[in-house]
């Protein structure tokens, strides 16, 4: 435990972005998760699913809990496996 004032404000700090970042993230998996579903089912509602998962990505991005590489590499994904689905 510090004993620094400083540190002892960081440490609350930390948990707080934390759980933050954890929200978000846990926001972004479902989102994904619904829109692989979408695509995977072909369901009607699929663009509309893909559209929620990008921004998402974009904002969990933006926000820095994601890295930039990261974000972009899961989108190029989706849309590869929803180009995938839409051909068959």
């Amino acid at each position: 435990m510090p004993n620094i004032k400083s540190q002892k404000d960081r440490v609350v700090q930390a948990k707080k972005e934390t759980l933050h970042n954890k929200a978000i993230k846990s926001n972004l998996k479902t989102v994904v998760k619904k829109a692989d579903a979408a695509i995977a089912g072909n369901a009607a509602d699929r663009d509309a699913a893909i559209k929620a998962a990008v921004s998402a990505i974009d904002k969990a991005q933006a926000k820095g809990v994601l890295h930039k590489n990261t974000a972009s590499r899961k989108v190029s994904r989706m849309a590869r496996r929803a180009n995938k689905a839409a051909q068959a």
